[in-house]
């Protein structure tokens, strides 16, 4: 049987794991959020810290949090599958536990997928660092995101996607070592959907101080591995994609 949603609900999709640090000011942004109606889903991913106390001392004044903790470790993508399975809102949000959102964001962002008529939206990002500190302003984006574009180009960040599941479905991340988030809008634009963004940084994206080097390049192998298994790709095609995509990446982190 099709799954019902909650029509206009927006369901915050979050993994939890050791996030005691981030999850005060992770809880304000969406709390100072001016769009209202939503429910927070947090995975907590058998955190060691203080994470579980901290959600269950918010849940005390705020009805809309439903929490669920995994019975092992299993990874944020699987946590993530687990908080989409719970969720009842028309629209999925995702939200990290260690990036922010700016207090219009949500509601920019349905605004927009009313105007256009599409099912899947997402944000320009700013960087921040461990501690809360700009590291790097907006990185400016094309507003019109298909598929093919999609190949060659970081465009999406987690923590900027909403997503209508009414048209797109009841859908999961595919279960891989890492780039889950990016082999799932490849995924969901693989029908022809066309996603549409804001130019404008309505998420503070923390950067860790290892993501910048050894990572990024591991993130390469990822898109090879994501376009070349997953979407079936030929080699020469997904050769000429990761160039662009290296190409884009070095933008981002160094430029």
């Amino acid at each position: 049987m099709e799954k019902e949603y909650i029509k206009n609900k927006v369901s915050i999709i979050t993994p939890v794991y050791n996030a005691e640090k981030y999850l005060p000011q992770y809880f304000d942004s969406i709390f100072n959020q001016t769009y209202n109606d939503i429910e927070i889903v947090l995975v907590n991913d058998c955190s060691s810290d203080n994470s579980e106390k901290i959600i269950k001392d918010r849940m005390k004044n705020h009805k809309n949090i439903i929490y669920y903790c995994q019975d092992k470790n299993r990874g944020a993508g699987a946590a993530r599958n687990k908080a989409l399975e719970i969720a009842t809102g028309q629209y999925v949000a995702f939200l990290d536990s260690d990036d922010v959102w700016y207090p219009e964001k949500i509601t920019k962002q349905i605004e927009l997928m009313n105007e256009k008529n599409t099912p899947f939206s997402y944000t320009a990002i700013e960087m921040i660092d461990e501690n809360g500190k700009q590291i790097k302003g907006k990185r400016n984006l094309k507003t019109i995101c298909d598929y093919n574009y999609l190949l060659h180009n970081t465009i999406i960040a987690t923590s900027s996607a909403v997503i209508n599941r009414e048209i797109l479905g009841d859908f999961r991340m595919p279960l891989r070592r890492g780039g889950q988030d990016y082999a799932t809008w490849l995924m969901l634009l693989r029908n022809g959907t066309i996603a549409y963004g804001i130019n404008e940084a309505l998420v503070k994206y923390r950067v860790s101080s290892n993501s910048l080097s050894s990572n990024k390049f591991k993130s390469i192998k990822q898109v090879w591995e994501i376009q070349t298994q997953d979407e079936k790709i030929g080699k020469v095609r997904a050769s000429y994609n990761i160039i662009h995509f290296v190409f884009h990446a070095l933008i981002k982190y160094l430029f």
